[in-house]
């Protein structure tokens, strides 16, 4: 049986960040990743010669963000793409009404009033709101006070449900009334043109990450800790656990003595969502080039409603679209035939026979992945903000947790991954890591390796 001072489960960006931190302070550090390589949810697919991001992509506000800085630090590229909170203006979007038909620059100023009005409605039914008020209660009050005729309301209607979707991966009706407190977007967004996982694999390389093998069970004691897996067992005076809430609420890994209901609870009453990502690779751009979004409104919208222009990182016309909450659970049991035809469909009762026939598609089913089932956690009617930070213990003063669903600032972001691990470091270590000298480490390593 082997021995080290702390075994993290899970090398996704937490994952990868506290073991880095832990064995740069001169820890035997063990990481052990179910998958067969780095990264977790930041998941980069280069077989066409350029970088998809199946799942993370994007830095959610760059003002104030260690996790910018470490990208700045580590000189890795990025392209301005600012989207966050399924915004209605900012940036060009193209806006179709509940028809299909292309609204004028004084209909989509008005939609974009309308917007602003509810949400400032929006912001005091949800401080006035109640235990048990779900976002559909709050977001149905908003709309009763705004006066606006039923059309302009079923629109907005339609619009707050997809921006529920979209940020949290949950049917409206399932998210707690503050559910989306924590979304402010503070400066630009960037995407990252080599691809999001080069961050994981960098601060991840060269440490002891065994691939391809499932923690099953730990069992802990005040002496420490054994992580079972199918094969081996494994001793440490510590351990992180960084899976996905989705595989924790799955039980999938087994937990001795039980854990207890400080971090027990979170678990249950936090939800896990459900976001999934449909590249799809057209011969020419039927859209605007300076367009960031080509958005469909209303009944329009239904579905299929909202597609982001990602082509600058392989150079060829590309738009992405979602499918999340419950109808991205019902798309992920689709085939990827079905799937691109509707999604064409949907683009040519806007466009037209302009839509030619994509040249390549991806399509994530994140759902169905046993080692994240689903996207992102979010917080579900009977949670509170305080849950994701308790989740992250520690038990015992041995068990730790750590990814973004224990990140109560900003969860369901890298972000909250990166910082989550770095927290869960420090705890152990009992003193603080500086991330200039974390982000300096990664390029003296580099370095020496001839990287």
């Amino acid at each position: 049986m082997s021995t080290f001072d702390t075994i993290v489960i899970g090398a996704g960006m937490s994952g990868v960040t506290s073991a880095r931190m832990l064995t740069d302070a001169g820890q035997r550090v063990l990481v052990l990743e179910a998958r067969d390589r780095v990264g977790g949810r930041m998941n980069t697919d280069r077989s066409a010669g350029f970088p998809v991001d199946l799942g993370a992509s994007w830095i959610h506000g760059i003002d104030g963000s260690p996790l910018w800085d470490l990208a700045q630090a580590l000189h890795v590229p990025t392209i301005e793409y600012t989207v966050g909170s399924f915004q209605v203006g900012g940036r060009p979007i193209e806006n179709f009404d509940g028809e299909g038909r292309a609204m004028d620059a004084d209909a989509t100023a008005q939609w974009i009033a309308d917007v602003d009005a509810a949400d400032r409605l929006l912001v005091e039914e949800i401080s006035a709101s109640s235990a048990g008020d779900t976002y559909l209660d709050v977001t149905e009050r908003a709309l009763d006070r705004s006066g606006l005729s039923p059309e302009r309301i079923d629109d907005i209607r339609e619009f707050f449900r997809h921006r529920v979707e979209e940020q949290c991966g949950a049917w409206i009706g399932d998210l707690d009334a503050h559910g989306l407190d924590e979304d402010a977007i503070e400066g630009d967004e960037v995407i990252f043109p080599r691809g999001y996982d080069e961050l994981p694999r960098r601060i991840g390389a060269d440490l002891d990450i065994r691939l391809d093998t499932t923690a099953t069970r730990v069992t802990r004691s005040t002496q420490g800790v054994v992580v079972h897996t199918e094969a081996e067992e494994f001793t440490a005076d510590s351990v992180i656990v960084t899976v996905p809430l989705g595989v924790l609420k799955a039980g999938t890994i087994a937990f001795e003595p039980p854990l207890p209901d400080a971090v027990a609870g979170p678990i249950a009453r936090l939800g896990m969502g459900v976001f999934n990502k449909v590249f799809l690779q057209f011969p020419e751009r039927f859209w605007n080039e300076e367009s960031y979004v080509l958005r469909a409104l209303g009944e329009a919208g239904e579905h299929w409603h909202s597609w982001y222009d990602v082509s600058a990182v392989s150079g060829l016309p590309t738009l992405l679209t979602f499918a999340a909450g419950p109808f991205g659970r019902r798309m992920q049991e689709l085939s990827d035939e079905e799937v691109v035809a509707d999604v064409v469909r949907a683009l040519r009762a806007l466009y037209g026979d302009a839509v030619g026939e994509p040249r390549a598609h991806w399509i994530t089913r994140w759902g169905l992945d046993p080692f994240s089932n689903g996207s992102y956690s979010h917080l579900a009617l009977g949670s509170t903000h305080h849950d994701h930070d308790a989740l992250a213990g520690p038990v015992d003063d041995v068990l730790h947790f750590a990814g973004e669903a224990t990140w109560g600032d900003e969860p369901a972001t890298v972000g909250a991954a990166f910082y989550s691990g770095h927290r869960a470091a420090e705890r152990i270590l009992g003193h603080p890591v500086d991330l200039g000298a974390f982000a300096a480490g990664i390029i003296e390593r580099e370095q020496k390796a001839g990287r």
